[in-house]
């Protein structure tokens, strides 16, 4: 077990981290205190180490609820590579993995135990979770518990009866959780009273938001994929067919594309997520059945082919870009087609009224982003509740700001066609009817007498278009599932026809923009030996059949490639190569690096990076000069290195302290001279 360091010492240690990121250092003492705790935290801001590291801080076993196999497995191998006692109990166990971990936590050797929701429902989880000394429990991707959530799991609801049973403290995590969910994750999983909660804020920086409205949208992502060339990115489609012509148009331009949905089998997903994890550069072209449990760090970039279904579902799945902090791209494309399918999906739908007029909020939320005239950040945050002070510089709408138009007398015009036909035809034939063009519909069904007739040829049919699109973004018309997707008003059209409220909009530029690519990589001359060192952690995690990242991440590659470290003691001091990274890999890395170096005895090597390190390297000097005592003629008498790392970790302050580590020939020999040593480091 590892021993009772304070925080930073085993963020050090076991992670090979300097520090912690924004927000995470208060919520690790809360749960290591053993509070009750509810965390909102960003994807990518960390949250896993708020709850692994308070593991090991505490007495016992943390059960940690998570949903899906794949981050579970991938979490415990990330743990066990730094050093950490960390099993799952999944279905997609061996034998021989469930009985390993029976074992372990047989012999209290278990410091996390990860688990999915669906095994409570056995009958036995309890009476193995007494057994094992469970002393706390986290609960990953809570959100989860919400029954009108995007990610429901019936499961979840029992997490709340195991707090109960167990009688200890339980820790939520969750990116994405507006106040209804919040309040839902506190009703059931904390019987309502109100764990100590931190909301760390929504906003991811590092990821520069963008939509485009579609205009031959098979182009736009395979310009915006070819700019993007060799980068791990992830495309959403709306269905599983998109998805499988999209990867085949991808493979064909030359990039490595795969297609995932629910509707292939279970052994081909699973093919395709350990590829997506061990290679660099795949592109996985997926349906929202590619989300959760992608724990891949160097994610470059996400692109929705088609608009998703909720704000909340589109802030998730853009979180899976830039983990590693590292700057990041997403692009939505979005059109008519798409507003008339999600409100379709909604009407549909055998929800009750009240959450059907709560679903469409929801989708008008989203529509309004994508409709928005301004800083997109500023809407995203806001839509959570939080404010920006300013605009964040980093969307497409603030690197080049959109020409803006009063709209008023165009939406009233074409609000007014919408009555003047029944509110019985779509966006097509209005603009026919406004255009004056006169099809045969037109002339069929009399409209060309109509008052609207030929009042907007003032715009093109593009321009029109773009205004109906951004109307029913506005929610100011909607489709009606019942009249074939003929548009009808909605409430918030009436202000518009009365004159009593403006409108503005933007217009629209389909033309494709010069793609600014985020290089997040190193400079030039340092190239040749970051790819160097991809191919080392490739060929590692291919002899391990574990995700490169397991290995290490890209950011520690490339802070490598920076520092070009010369010694175990500077690979050392690399982030991310904690302590039991640099005994399994620090050798093969630095090779790469430096050459062939000399070797590190293994006690010294657990002390690299650190200043204890310096005093061993000291200590071993003064012993190798009293050998044979201060004239030389003496017999030969030294130290272990064991004793010697000990004694340099604890840094003993007079002869008592040193003589708990050496007997009394060899404090009489270097007694003396090793205080001095220490007194001078």
């Amino acid at each position: 077990m590892l021993p009772q360091d304070p925080s930073g010492d085993l963020l050090r240690q076991v992670w090979g981290f300097d520090g912690f990121r924004p927000g995470q250092q208060e919520i690790v003492e809360a749960v290591a205190q053993g509070r009750d705790v509810l965390a909102i935290m960003p994807t990518g801001g960390g949250k896993s180490l708020c709850f692994q590291l308070p593991a090991l801080m505490r007495d016992g076993v943390t059960v940690v609820i998570s949903p899906l196999i794949a981050l579970m497995r991938d979490q415990v191998r990330a743990l066990r590579e730094a050093g950490v006692a960390a099993g799952a109990l999944t279905s997609g166990n061996t034998d021989e993995e469930t009985d390993a971990v029976f074992q372990a936590l047989s012999r209290a050797e278990l410091k996390l135990l990860y688990m999915a929701p669906e095994r409570l429902a056995s009958g036995g989880t309890l009476s193995l979770l007494r057994r094992a000394g469970v002393t706390a429990i986290a609960v990953d991707e809570a959100h989860c518990v919400s029954q009108w959530g995007h990610d429901f799991r019936p499961d979840y609801l029992r997490i709340g009866d195991l707090k109960r049973a167990l009688g200890v403290p339980l820790a939520a995590f969750t990116a994405t959780a507006d106040v209804e969910t919040r309040a839902e994750i506190v009703s059931r999983l904390f019987d309502g009273k109100e764990p100590v909660t931190f909301l760390r804020g929504f906003d991811r920086p590092n990821l520069r938001l963008a939509f485009q409205p579609k205009n031959s949208p098979r182009k736009q992502v395979l310009d915006f994929v070819a700019a993007r060339r060799g980068q791990s990115g992830i495309i959403y489609c709306a269905s599983r067919a998109r998805t499988e012509t999209l990867a085949q148009a991808l493979t064909q331009a030359g990039h490595a594309a795969v297609a995932y949905h629910a509707g292939l089998e279970a052994e081909t997903r699973r093919a395709v997520e350990v590829r997506f994890q061990r290679e660099d550069g795949l592109i996985v072209v997926a349906t929202i059945a590619f989300g959760m449990g992608i724990d891949k760090p160097d994610i470059r970039w996400v692109l929705h082919a088609d608009l998703p279904k909720t704000i909340e579902g589109y802030y998730q799945e853009i979180g899976r870009a830039g983990r590693d902090g590292d700057p990041a791209d997403t692009l939505t494309l979005y059109g008519p087609d798409d507003i008339r399918l999600r409100r379709t999906q909604i009407d549909e739908g055998l929800a009750e009224p009240a959450r059907k007029a709560a679903d469409h909020a929801r989708l008008n939320a989203l529509l309004g982003l994508a409709e928005a005239t301004g800083c997109r950040r500023r809407k995203l945050l806001a839509y959570f509740g939080e404010d920006l002070a300013e605009d964040c510089g980093n969307c497409d709408l603030c690197i080049a700001p959109p020409k803006l138009f009063d709209a008023t007398q165009a939406v009233r015009k074409a609000l007014s066609a919408i009555l003047r036909t029944g509110e019985w035809f779509g966006a097509t034939h209005l603009i026919d009817i406004l255009t004056g063009n006169t099809t045969e519909k037109v002339r069929e069904r009399g409209h060309d007498q109509l008052p609207t007739f030929g009042v907007g040829r003032d715009h093109s049919r593009a321009q029109w278009q773009a205004i109906f699109r951004q109307m029913m973004g506005r929610d100011l018309c909607r489709p009606d599932p019942e009249r074939h997707g003929a548009l009808h008003l909605t409430e918030a059209a009436h202000p518009v026809l009365r004159g009593e409220e403006s409108v503005t909009l933007r217009h629209d530029t389909t033309a494709s923009r010069p793609a600014t690519v985020l290089r997040t990589q190193v400079s030039e001359e340092d190239e040749p030996l970051l790819s160097a060192l991809k191919a080392k952690r490739r060929a590692l995690a291919e002899a391990a059949r574990v995700p490169a990242y397991v290995i290490f991440p890209d950011r520690t590659l490339i802070e490598m490639a920076e520092k070009r470290p010369q010694s175990l003691d500077q690979m050392a001091q690399v982030g991310g190569v904690g302590a039991k990274k640099l005994e399994s890999y620090g050798r093969d890395f630095l090779a790469v690096i430096a050459g062939e170096v000399p070797d590190m005895h293994p006690q010294r090597r657990k002390l690299a990076g650190r200043p204890e390190g310096a005093l061993f390297d000291r200590l071993v000097a003064v012993q190798a000069d009293l050998l044979r005592g201060p004239d030389g003629t003496e017999k030969p008498l030294s130290c272990s290195t064991a004793q010697i790392r000990r004694i340099a970790e604890a840094r003993p302050g007079d002869e008592a302290g040193l003589a708990r580590h050496l007997d009394q020939a060899r404090l009489d020999r270097f007694g003396a001279a090793f205080l001095r040593e220490i007194a001078a480091a």
